[in-house]
């Protein structure tokens, strides 16, 4: 599902003495099937921009466009349950959406709530549950006697189980470790690979908006101020420097490294990886001359 934004301007408490606004015209598009990374400093309208995805919030003003429905400030709520059975949203420290009794039926209440007959539902859960690399026999156990990581795999699960094709994806690695970081944004970039999702992930961790966008959304103060793919964006250091955004580490070393060789060593290095065969191949050029 493509989805566009057209002049989508957000205030909270609209209206009153405490309106504060929060979007300002923000204009752009995500085509289907796509992995988007929205990047820019705490209170740049990320998350708000990704709350209208699903109708959480409507924008005060311009449209909001998923697949072929418009979301207005006029549009009403039961006009968006067609748009909430497509879009899943894992938040920040997701463990916290956790509430049933067993495991196997905090996965399932998602896509009952959407129709799905419990048998489905528990057959989705089960299968989840091993996707999600948990032990079988979690699935009668109380989430909340879990570890922390069994239970944000849980709460992703809980979000998977009514196959949304778009995935939204806020800071969903805060709080872990370097470990735990990468196994749950690889899980998520398989899932985005195998089921042809459409994945947009708010994030500060550069280094995951690099290795693993398509293309890269730039908001500050409430505006989108850059869009493009990953070379292009980061590869635009001047500009990333006004909207006070770091490199992620390895371009900043590549950088660097190539002050000190006083050349270009080759393409823009998003990961690690791409700058260690980067070095290796200049190291070569340099013992052939």
């Amino acid at each position: 599902m493509d989805i566009s934004f057209q002049q989508v301007s957000y205030s909270y408490a609209a209206g009153t003495p405490f309106e504060k606004r929060a979007l300002y015209d923000v204009n752009g598009s995500i085509k289907s099937g796509s992995f988007t990374a929205i990047i820019g400093h705490t209170g740049s309208g990320k998350s708000t921009l990704l709350l209208h995805l699903n109708g959480l919030l409507k924008p005060t003003d311009g449209v909001v466009r998923v697949g072929d429905v418009n979301i207005t400030s006029r549009t009403k709520s039961k006009e968006l349950k067609s748009i909430r059975k497509h879009v899943g949203i894992v938040f920040q420290f997701p463990e916290h959406q956790l509430f049933e009794e067993t495991v196997e039926k905090d996965i399932m209440f998602g896509p009952m709530n959407f129709g799905v007959p419990a048998d489905e539902a528990r057959r989705r859960a089960h299968e989840l549950i091993k996707l999600l690399g948990l032990p079988e026999d979690l699935a009668q156990k109380s989430p909340f006697d879990l570890s922390g990581g069994q239970m944000r795999r849980v709460a992703i699960a809980g979000v998977l189980a009514f196959k949304p094709s778009i995935l939204i994806l806020d800071e969903p690695t805060a709080g872990l470790d370097p470990r735990g970081r990468k196994e749950i944004m690889e899980l998520f970039y398989t899932l985005h690979k195998e089921q042809n999702l459409t994945t947009i992930l708010v994030t500060h961790s550069m280094e995951d908006a690099a290795r693993y966008a398509d293309e890269i959304l730039v908001m500050h103060e409430g505006r989108s101020v850059m869009a493009g793919t990953p070379e292009e964006v980061f590869g635009d250091v001047d500009t990333l420097s006004e909207y006070r955004l770091s490199l992620p580490r390895s371009v900043a070393f590549q950088k660097d490294i190539e002050k000190l060789f006083g050349r270009s060593i080759g393409k823009l290095a998003l990961t690690e990886e791409q700058l260690a065969s980067s070095i290796a191949d200049a190291l070569q050029e340099e013992g052939e001359r």
